[in-house]
């Protein structure tokens, strides 16, 4: 007996769902047809979810349950799916609300996941009212918390001096030579090689634990009851206790004043001393000194913005996405604000004010030598 296909002609609501590749779409079609039934799926109402820096690209559609699902489109050629299947187990096992995988066609990319919601937290953040945001942080501290307490070796890849290195070289490579279109000296080289040096050194200090890689409120879902679910965490890493909390706090797309900086990072510090993740011996070290903490937070967020810049300039150039570009401001002066603190960063600051055309404020570095 033949059955009608489930894929509506072209013209449908259907076709705002694009294919550049014919054949990538026939072996769509040929994937979720037969968990049209299993699941209760309406093809019809497939339609663009989401996308993100990756080739990765999301689509979301209805059941007939009244729900909706997600499909995670991932080119194989392009995109690895099994870290993303491997640290979804991993942060389900401690308790985190992620997408489960209810299908997966390993070799054409396709996932079929539950759905976290249509809002992210990011969207229910507004940067003139921190008190308002106040709660959402809190709760994404207590998700980190978990995420950290699950920690093992051998999990998950190590964020070690080689991947440091490769990230920070993002920056020279793609923010200041092909962004900016500026050949640096000998001089300014031996400048950035020596920052890059002392950054990597503080952050391999670090204890080390589980590592989202961009935990951040874009990265968050509000799901129906107000709990928070989690996505893009396919490149987690064993790695510096201070990257998430940094990535949260000091954010690709929303800033925040220090105040509310310094208070979210401090209840995030009294919890992971609680929790024990910030060493065996928390009665000493950054587990007994906030002060050293925080300045360990600012170093690794000095990494991940540096990188950023790289990445986002990358993105505009090679990727043709120019609206990351459009947030490097933010990083540089992140960037700034961070050199600008410690002593043994001044020339990084003279530096990019170089590079960016600007003045550094006359003033006094206080970080601790």
């Amino acid at each position: 007996m033949s059955h009608p296909s489930p894929f509506p002609p072209a013209g449908s609501a259907r076709a705002a769902v694009a294919w550049s590749d014919p054949a990538r779409q026939a072996a769509f079609e040929a994937w979720l047809s037969p968990l049209v039934p299993a699941h209760g799926l309406l093809p019809a109402t497939l339609r663009p979810a989401s996308a993100d820096a990756s080739f990765r690209r999301y689509l979301r559609l209805d059941t007939q349950s009244g729900a909706s699902l997600v499909v995670m489109d991932a080119p194989p050629e392009k995109e690895d799916c099994r870290p993303f299947v491997h640290v979804q187990a991993l942060l389900h096992a401690a308790g985190l609300r992620v997408p489960q995988v209810l299908a997966w066609d390993e070799a054409h990319g396709f996932m079929l996941l539950t759905d976290l919601g249509v809002q992210t937290a990011i969207e229910r953040l507004d940067a003139r009212d921190p008190q308002a945001a106040h709660a959402w942080y809190v709760q994404a501290v207590g998700l980190l918390i978990d995420w950290q307490r699950a920690s093992r070796p051998g999990a998950l890849p190590a964020y070690d001096d080689a991947l440091l290195r490769r990230e920070l070289q993002l920056f020279p490579d793609w923010y200041i030579a092909r962004h900016r279109a500026i050949p640096l000296t000998g001089a300014q080289q031996a400048v950035l090689a020596k920052a890059f040096d002392a950054i990597v050194a503080q952050n391999l200090a670090a204890p080390s634990v589980f590592v989202h890689r961009d935990f951040m409120m874009r990265n968050l879902m509000v799901g129906e009851d107000g709990r928070l679910g989690v996505l893009d965490f396919q490149d987690a890493v064993l790695g510096p206790v201070t990257y998430d909390i940094a990535s949260l706090l000091r954010d690709a797309f929303i800033s925040w004043e220090e105040d509310f900086v310094i208070d979210i990072t401090v209840r995030y510090w009294e919890k992971a001393r609680r929790a024990g993740i910030l060493g065996a011996a928390s009665s000493s070290g950054w587990g007994a000194d906030f002060g050293e903490f925080y300045r360990a937070v600012d170093w690794m967020a000095l990494q991940r913005h540096l990188k950023v810049a790289g990445i986002f300039a990358r993105l505009t150039l090679r990727d043709g996405k120019p609206k990351y570009l459009q947030d490097a401001p933010r990083f540089i002066h992140y960037i700034r604000q961070t050199a600008g603190r410690y002593r043994e960063l001044s020339p990084l600051l003279r530096l990019v004010d170089e590079i960016e055309g600007t003045q550094a404020p006359v003033g006094y570095a206080f970080g601790r030598v």
